[in-house]
């Protein structure tokens, strides 16, 4: 169904090919997973199916890529449309309509199919991803998971032979992920459908492949084999792989039902274990930094050597960072928040989770001013936000949003520095210094639509760490990385919450919650359903317990660090 010949594919300006030499084939009714860290060429692979690339992204493609015996270099993304169907990493790009119905309808209009059948099939995927209560709803309206449902609904509407899928469920919660995942497979098993993907967070998906495709490095020969093959030899690998890894099984575990029928000797000695190694915090009471001016940071932290330079600048904060009370807020006739209280102390680190359209993002724009309460009170740093004049509100509170290029506009990357320092009154070279730090190898003239989405979210980062506020707010911020890119992350965000950073973070990423965060908030429905220390509140709940937990329950670890250190 799709094939590729010795295809290397150069992009304008580059000195070498960004994929060299790939060649292998996915037959119908097959799931291929293309796994790799950032950067190899994973997108690249998925738009030369589509025809993309090189017909929209340009660059100079050779070798032979074929679909359903269409060779992509003759036939343009229009020629492939009802034989390809493509979901990429931005949603927001592929949408045409201003409704979630009239946007799964329209791709069936574009190829003319009867008024009925499209009547039909609306339903039937408004059923499968559970959107029939958002028929109606503005897209404009979404959270950033939604969205992703509606786009992937968008596709599947027209029954496409192929689906090309860049991170599917990178903005999903745990449910809706296993949902869209179960959907995929059953039109793989039922319907023949044959299905490419790229997919950073392997613990979701690994499972679900018949096969996996290893590009390991920018260049490098792509590799295709078994799952357990693949994984074996992977540079990336989910939690699951890496405690086997670590506890030497063989073949390794690929689910948490295999990991936990080995793993009842490894329990064994971690019962002996002392629970002190654990070094997610057991209780929000744990003793947390001070207000800024800070303590030292450690001095493995980058940006927190830099930032320290800038201590004697930062706003003067009370004990608490932000106060919410009963805060509620509608947008429209949804009711987005109500009744919500949140406390965050400096130096704290939060992780609000929940399913797509709880109100985690409109609890952070509410933090930053971006949303006016229609109940109930805000305070930031003694502030109220969406009372306070931007140039003081930065200095207090920073938003990186879940598209990071919303905050950036600029040209280049030296520009965005620049207009950074000069919006937080920072010296000259402030961002860039910080930039540098976690971008070493970014130019100050490369545009920031160019960059990875890993390396527009540390752009981003840094120009709202520029202002050097007290509390740091985070939507998705894992989207688009590996694993390796998002180890750096939390390294970043560990050193600032111990120069008396708050952070507070939204994301559905639980393996990224027991990693960093002191408390969890859930909320449901607009509404905190549950706060608490990370280790009670995620292991007591199936949705949101990362793999390890699940893997050594009733044992307290929650990270493959955690258990590495205890066996140290």
């Amino acid at each position: 169904m799709i094939r590729f010949e010795d295809v290397s594919v150069t992009y304008a300006g580059a000195a070498e090919p960004t994929v060299r030499g790939v060649d292998f084939e996915v037959p119908e009714g097959e799931l291929v997973l293309l796994v790799g860290p950032s950067g190899v060429g994973k997108s690249t692979v998925l738009g030369a199916v589509s025809g993309l690339v090189p017909h929209f992204t340009g660059g100079t493609l050779r070798g032979r890529v074929t679909v359903a015996g269409r060779d992509t270099r003759t036939h343009k993304p229009r020629e492939l449309a009802d034989v390809v169907g493509t979901v990429g990493q931005d949603p927001l790009s592929h949408f045409v309509t201003d409704t979630v119905e009239d946007e799964l309808a329209y791709g069936m209009e574009s190829l003319g199919l009867a008024p009925a059948v499209m009547r039909r099939r609306v339903e039937e995927t408004l059923d499968l991803l559970s959107l029939a209560d958002l028929r109606d709803r503005p897209i404009a309206t979404l959270s950033g998971g939604q969205r992703q449902r509606v786009a992937i609904g968008s596709v599947l509407t027209p029954h496409p032979e192929v689906l090309v899928l860049d991170e599917p469920t990178s903005a999903l919660d745990p449910a809706a992920a296993e949902e869209v995942l179960a959907v995929l497979q059953r039109l793989v098993h039922d319907l023949g459908t044959t299905v490419l993907m790229a997919e950073h967070r392997l613990e979701r998906v690994v499972q679900y492949a018949d096969r996996l495709a290893l590009l390991a490095a920018p260049g490098a020969p792509l590799t295709i084999g078994t799952p357990s093959e693949i994984m074996a030899v992977s540079p990336v690998c989910p939690p699951v792989v890496e405690l086997g890894r670590l506890a030497g099984w063989s073949p390794l575990p690929l689910t948490v039902r295999d990991a936990r029928r080995r793993a009842v000797p490894l329990r064994e000695r971690l019962s002996t274990a002392s629970r002190e190694s654990v070094t997610v915090p057991a209780s929000v009471t744990a003793p947390l930094p001070p207000p800024l001016p800070p303590a030292p940071a450690p001095p493995s932290s980058p940006f927190a050597r830099l930032l320290r330079r800038r201590n004697t600048d930062s706003t003067p904060v009370p004990s608490d960072v932000a106060v919410v009370e009963s805060l509620a807020v509608r947008r429209g006739r949804v009711e987005a928040l109500r009744r919500v209280d949140l406390t965050v102390g400096p130096g704290e680190t939060i992780a609000l989770m929940g399913r797509n359209g709880a109100g985690k993002s409109t609890l952070l724009g509410a933090l930053v001013g971006l949303v006016e309460p229609a109940g109930g009170s805000v305070r930031v740093g003694g502030a109220v936000p969406h009372r306070t004049a931007p140039p003081d509100l930065v200095r207090r509170v920073g938003l990186v949003p879940q598209e990071p290029r919303d905050l950036l506009y600029a040209d280049t990357v030296a520009a965005e520095c620049a207009a950074a320092d000069g919006d937080a009154g920072a010296a000259a070279g402030t961002c860039r210094a910080l930039v540098s730090e976690l971008l070493p190898d970014i130019g100050d003239d490369t545009h920031p639509r160019d960059l990875s989405e890993g390396q527009r979210l540390a752009l981003a980062l840094a120009v709202v760490l520029t202002a050097r506020p007290p509390l740091l707010l985070l939507d998705e911020p894992t989207r688009g990385l590996d694993y390796a890119a998002k180890a750096r992350l939390v390294a970043v965000l560990r050193g600032l919450a111990a120069e008396g950073h708050a952070i507070v973070l939204a994301t559905h990423d639980v393996e990224l919650a027991a990693e960093l965060a002191h408390r969890v908030v859930i909320l449901a429905d607009g509404e905190v359903v549950a706060d608490g220390p990370t280790a009670e509140v995620v292991v007591a709940s199936p949705s949101f317990a990362p793999q390890v937990s699940k893997i050594l329950a009733p044992e307290p670890w929650l990270t493959v660090a955690q258990v590495r250190k205890a066996l140290a």
